[in-house]
């Protein structure tokens, strides 16, 4: 019987390997610890900054800062689901449905199709993570909102 169960153990834990490799592109990585001094930067909007902390075919992770008054123009992905978590400062959020305000410690998850604009409506920058699955780059499809921000639908 232990035996079997050993044999159980070690056949997972090949198998797990395996799967780990083929997640990293086949090739055995020693983890790294990454932050904004070591990760891709990128400017977006002119003002705002964007660090790429996960880049894989499957999955995103940016850390970004905001400017106050900043806002990215109101889209939607096709596959793409995200997940906002503010780190330091207030995010608003706007969909059709509703003006989110995020604080820091606290996240939303926005689904694929839902138009939604970030924005920062505040005198302070604001700091977040955008969790992306898969990577929503390229995933991007502009809209507009079919209201403006505050006005009633009848």
């Amino acid at each position: 019987m232990k035996r079997i169960v050993a044999a159980g153990i070690l056949a997972l834990t090949a198998a797990q390997s395996i799967s780990a490799q083929e997640g990293s592109g086949g090739d055995m990585q020693t983890p790294a610890v990454i932050d904004q001094s070591n990760a891709e930067h990128y400017v977006w909007g002119g003002v705002n900054d964007g660090w790429h902390l996960l880049k894989r075919p499957d999955l995103s992770i940016i850390r970004e800062r905001m400017v106050p008054g900043g806002a990215e123009v109101p889209h939607s992905h096709a596959k793409s689901r995200q997940f906002f978590q503010v780190l330091a400062g207030v995010l608003s959020i706007r969909t059709e449905a509703a003006m989110l305000t995020i604080k820091a410690g606290q996240g939303v998850e926005i689904a694929p199709s839902v138009l939604h604009q970030a924005m920062n409506r505040t005198a302070e920058p604001v700091e977040f993570l955008v969790v992306s699955m898969p990577p929503s780059h390229g995933d991007r499809i502009e809209g507009a909102f079919a209201a403006p921000l505050g006005s009633s639908t009848p």
